[in-house]
């Protein structure tokens, strides 16, 4: 079964999404990231879609569901590279994505990101730098 890869980077995690995702991919990405956020105790999650030049209304609901569920579990989400179609599309489908920020690119985002948590590198363990995720 396909999977899009979630790298581990200190207390974040990056998802790049390099190909148009069908519902039982994304439904997957929302199920195996949610997980990581919990097994690593992350406390951000950047989400890099600018391979995407559609979003339907169910992959904006995922990425709204992602953002809320991270949110309940103590990590902020950043959502990067959207294209102005997509936008425009998330818009006109009235798809507010709560509990998800946005960021024009991966260097904009981080920068978010380490606004919202504080500096994520002083909060390692050593389990954490162990860990092989």
């Amino acid at each position: 079964m396909d999977r899009i890869p979630i790298l581990r980077m200190g207390r974040l995690l990056l998802v790049t999404i390099q190909i148009d995702l069908y519902d039982r991919l994304a439904t997957n990405l929302e199920t195996d990231l949610v997980q990581m956020v919990n097994k690593t105790e992350a406390k951000g999650v950047l989400i890099d879609i600018s391979a995407l030049s559609i979003v339907d209304s169910f992959m904006g609901r995922i990425l709204g569901n992602i953002g809320s569920m991270s949110k309940i579990m103590d990590a902020e989400t950043v959502v990067v590279g959207m294209q102005p179609a997509v936008a425009i599309t998330l818009i006109e489908l009235g798809l507010e994505l709560k509990g998800v920020h946005t960021a024009l690119n991966v260097e904009k985002g981080m920068e978010l990101l380490k606004e919202k948590i504080g500096n994520y590198d002083e909060d390692l363990t050593e389990d954490d730098e162990d860990s092989t995720e």
